[in-house]
């Protein structure tokens, strides 16, 4: 299979692009704020629990979200995927319009901003955590269909049927008439993301928060994400292929891997923990005198 004629960028108003890239971030971000705030909203979630923040502090949350996710994002890729951009040419750190994010490092920015937000409105962490967790998939999804359009973070060399030449005009002109991916039929690595990252881990997030009430279990969605999440990543770093300047790890094991493991270690103690707790007692309810 070809890769498809896909251009990065949408459209140009003068000088300013608008990148698929970019607007993967603001779908996300936009349905994953009005998800939140509809689960917030939803007291019958929460049963005898309340929701850990009003609609209006989900409002301002949103904002601090959205910085850790992109500081977070660019300078985990920095930091773990190509530290050379530091000495090298460090004006490249600030071109995120340019892709090279790391989900490790928006989630540690994430973290941050959900510990500093929490502080600031005197709210328990691994409450406002639980309500952030069942939205992160929407972002991981669109990011990942970006990531295809880009056509980068292509998979390793495959000879099932689908396998993808990640080769189109766009790319070629954008590399001096060069495919980086060459030209040898490549796993569609992002499209697996966007579906087991996306929308299967959205799915059975759903299910925790809708069915199995777990959003009055403190820390359980924050951990059921964690492992969830960290088992898609491992799994499929088995078919991604690492990024050209990372060096060749140990038996086989690649940076994501590496970053995925005591993430997956944390959710597993956080589910645990949770899972131990009886759920709240329901408040009892006055029976009104018969007539």
């Amino acid at each position: 299979m070809s890769f498809p004629e896909f251009d990065p960028v949408i459209l140009h108003l003068g000088p300013l692009a608008i990148r698929w890239y970019a607007l993967a971030y603001v779908a996300g971000i936009l349905l994953g704020w009005r998800y939140a705030v509809a689960l917030v909203r939803n007291l019958k979630l929460w049963g005898a629990a309340q929701p850990p923040a009003t609609t209006i502090q989900v409002d301002d949350l949103v904002l601090w979200v959205t910085l850790g996710v992109i500081l977070g994002g660019r300078l985990g890729y920095v930091l773990f995927y190509d530290t050379s951009i530091i000495w090298t040419d460090p004006v490249q750190i600030l071109k995120v319009w340019q892709g090279g994010m790391s989900f490790h490092g928006g989630l540690i920015g994430v973290i941050t901003a959900i510990a500093g937000f929490a502080l600031a409105n005197k709210i328990r962490p691994l409450q406002l955590g639980d309500l952030v967790a069942p939205v992160v998939p929407m972002g991981l999804f669109f990011g990942r269909i970006a990531n295809f359009i880009n056509g980068e973070l292509w998979g390793r060399v495959t000879d099932v049927p689908w396998g993808m030449v990640f080769c189109n005009r766009t790319i070629e002109a954008m590399n001096g008439g060069d495919c980086p991916a060459g030209l040898a039929p490549r796993h569609p690595s992002q499209l697996y993301e966007a579906v087991l990252e996306g929308l299967v881990l959205f799915a059975v997030l759903r299910l925790a928060t809708h069915r199995l009430k777990w959003l009055q279990r403190e820390g359980a969605l924050t951990g059921l994400f964690l492992v969830g999440y960290s088992l898609c990543r491992i799994v499929l770093e088995n078919v991604r292929q690492p990024d050209a300047q990372m060096p060749h790890f140990p038996l086989g094991l690649t940076m994501g891997m590496m970053l995925s493991t005591p993430m997956m270690l944390v959710g597993a103690v956080l589910l645990w923990r949770a899972l131990r707790r009886p759920l709240p007692a329901e408040p009892a309810t006055a029976e009104l005198p018969e007539a």
